[in-house]
């Protein structure tokens, strides 16, 4: 008896789990070519370049716009994006693109995508760049 009631609470509380974090929605990770159909193709998507000034000037995706991760007012400049439309994240390979997507979604982003292997990836595979 003891065991039955022991597995049944165990299984409530992993259906209950998984209900709970149902809502809350994942970065999810994307790779350039889903990006590029999403550049390309919707007018209503943010695409953020969260790596220096420098390194955007050399170069970045077309429409993207340059809010550095590192940069002491992130949190502000992004806080001026419509938290419901889609948000595209990049970086040189991936780890700024990380912390800037997880901050994101701390903030309330629902729709956050970070580029797989960031504008490295994105040339490896032979996409635009503005330069």
């Amino acid at each position: 008896m003891k065991r039955l009631f022991l597995l049944s609470s165990i299984l409530l509380l992993a259906v209950l789990t998984a209900c709970k974090n149902e809502g809350k929605g994942e970065i999810q990770m994307v790779s350039p070519i889903q990006v590029y159909e999403a550049v390309y193709g919707e007018d209503s998507l943010q695409l953020l370049d969260v790596r220096t000034e420098d390194e955007y000037s050399v170069s970045h995706l077309k429409n993207a716009q340059n809010i550095c991760v590192t940069s002491g007012d992130f949190r502000q400049k992004v806080a001026a994006l419509d938290k419901q439309k889609p948000v595209y994240v990049y970086c040189k390979k991936g780890g700024r693109s990380a912390q800037a997507a997880a901050i994101l979604k701390e903030m309330g982003f629902t729709k956050v995508y970070d580029l797989q292997g960031g504008i490295t990836s994105w040339e490896q595979n032979g996409l635009e760049t503005i330069n």
